[in-house]
């Protein structure tokens, strides 16, 4: 059983009595906020801890939560704020050492439970016995850069994707693709995707978007071009359903990378043994140390925002460039010039999320939002002992959650029989190493893993509550 295993189970039973959880959030910037409005949403009792005031005030003003004024690496305020009695205490402030020194002391002196930090520097995430009680008593680490590096690297391996999230373990993999022009499936019933596939069992559309609005999958529903589809496959099965609704299926060989910071460095090395990868950094030093550290990768010192470097690098021939610098308005401008100029697919990390809504579709074909994903991992501690994994999609409006199935609402009951809220859609179900897609008649089972698409926030509670043992039964 791994750390974020046993912090689920020493906590499962306390969940089981009391949906309402008290939450510590230290740090009130993109990450510590939003998480803090969605946890209020969700009716839990949260605290919120900064040192800006007016940034406490903004939130004090749209929700309905406590804040405390004060250094969140203060005994002190953290006494204050109630971290001695709180089932989970989040460190997400701006520097990883305050994140550290507060779960210390709430572990130390204030012997409080549900620690969880998000850290940066994978100086400190590469030493593996570092986040231990008896050195650094952080139950569950969040490291954006690991997060991000995944979810980029996932959408290069699928050509077409535009989002790739695993579930069950890897076993099965949701994908979302925006439909081409002349692809397979466009203009085609959604009832048509079984029979050129040769195999309607491995398969399942959950969610369709069109011109940003979701529509419910049904056999009659006509796909057409520029729709962004979202189905759950076998994994080993991805790559076949994908080139249905992607009508070039090209593998990628060349990419660009644009900022060798700590993800564009972490990209190019997982990348660097299956593609060629060529990297820009602006900072001579910083590129000193790609060169130094990067095995075939091809180091560039320069502005990747220039016309005229892009266009000698052959910009043309690349079949995925990534802006990855820590500027979003650079990454924006540089992922602009490089479609303009040819490159066939462009990704930008983007952490201001009124930019992700702005650019992507027609300026740039994927927007990779830290926060949004940092925030998806983090609830998946704070939702349940039964929540094994929650995604974010569609720019935060819909999630995708992996529960366990447990309590009377759900084992032994049909999938037609489940009082699933509206909205709520199951996408299948992991039985051990086995993958079912659900059936109306399909029996849940205790232990099932079941992965289920929220088009409605509103209703992820309940969606929650569904599975999780009453207190009656308990």
């Amino acid at each position: 059983m791994n750390i974020a295993d046993k912090l689920k189970h020493n906590l499962s039973k306390k969940k089981l009595s009391a949906q309402r959880q008290k939450i510590i959030i230290l740090g009130a910037g993109q990450v510590g906020g939003t998480v803090a409005e969605i946890l209020a949403a969700e009716n839990h009792d949260v605290t919120v801890v900064d040192k800006d005031s007016v940034v406490l005030r903004e939130l004090n003003d749209r929700m309905d939560i406590r804040t405390i004024l004060g250094p969140a690496s203060y005994p002190d305020v953290l006494r204050e704020a109630g971290a001695d009695e709180a089932d989970f205490t989040i460190a997400a402030t701006d520097s990883d050492e305050t994140n550290m020194v507060a779960m210390q002391i709430v572990y130390s002196i204030l012997k409080g439970s549900g620690r969880v930090a998000r850290i940066r520097s994978q100086e400190y995430i590469k030493e593996k016995d570092l986040f231990l009680n008896k050195n650094m008593p952080i139950q569950v680490v969040i490291s954006p850069e690991v997060l991000v590096t995944d979810r980029i690297q996932r959408i290069i391996e699928h050509p077409g994707a535009m989002q790739v999230v695993d579930f069950a373990n890897g076993i099965v993999r949701m994908v979302g693709v925006r439909v081409d022009e002349g692809a397979a499936m466009d203009g085609k019933l959604l009832a048509e995707l079984p029979v050129l596939l040769e195999d309607a069992e491995m398969t399942r559309v959950v969610a369709i978007y069109r011109q940003d609005e979701p529509l419910i999958p049904e056999g009659a529903t006509t796909i057409k071009a520029d729709d962004i589809v979202f189905f759950l496959s076998q994994r080993n099965h991805t790559s076949k359903v994908l080139g249905q609704f992607h009508y070039e299926d090209k593998q990628c060989r060349y990419v660009m990378i644009a900022g060798g910071g700590n993800i564009g460095y972490s990209l190019a090395k997982r990348l660097e043994s299956s593609y060629k990868v060529k990297i820009i950094e602006r900072n001579p030093a910083r590129a000193e140390f790609l060169a130094a550290n990067l095995d075939s990768s091809m180091v560039l010192q320069g502005d990747a925002a220039n016309h005229d470097m892009l266009a000698e690098e052959s910009i043309q021939d690349m079949d995925v460039f990534c802006a990855l610098t820590n500027d979003d308005e650079a990454n924006i401008l540089s992922a602009m010039l490089a479609k303009s100029m040819g490159a066939h697919k462009v990704m930008s990390l983007i952490n201001r999320k009124e930019y992700v809504n702005l650019v992507e579709r027609d300026i740039i074909d994927v927007a990779i939002s830290p926060q949004l994903i940092t925030i998806g991992a983090l609830l998946t501690y704070i939702r349940g002992a039964d929540v094994v994994a929650v995604h974010s999609l569609r720019k935060g409006r819909a999630e995708a959650l992996e529960v366990i199935a447990h309590g009377e609402n759900v084992v032994g009951k049909r999938i037609d029989e489940l009082d699933l809220p509206e909205g709520a859609t199951i996408g299948a179900v992991v039985r051990g190493e086995g993958v079912m897609m659900p059936h109306h008649d399909l029996v849940v089972e205790a232990d099932d893993h079941v992965i289920v698409l929220v088009l409605q926030k509103d209703q992820i509670e309940r969606v929650g509550s569904l599975f999780q043992v009453s207190a009656t039964e308990f």
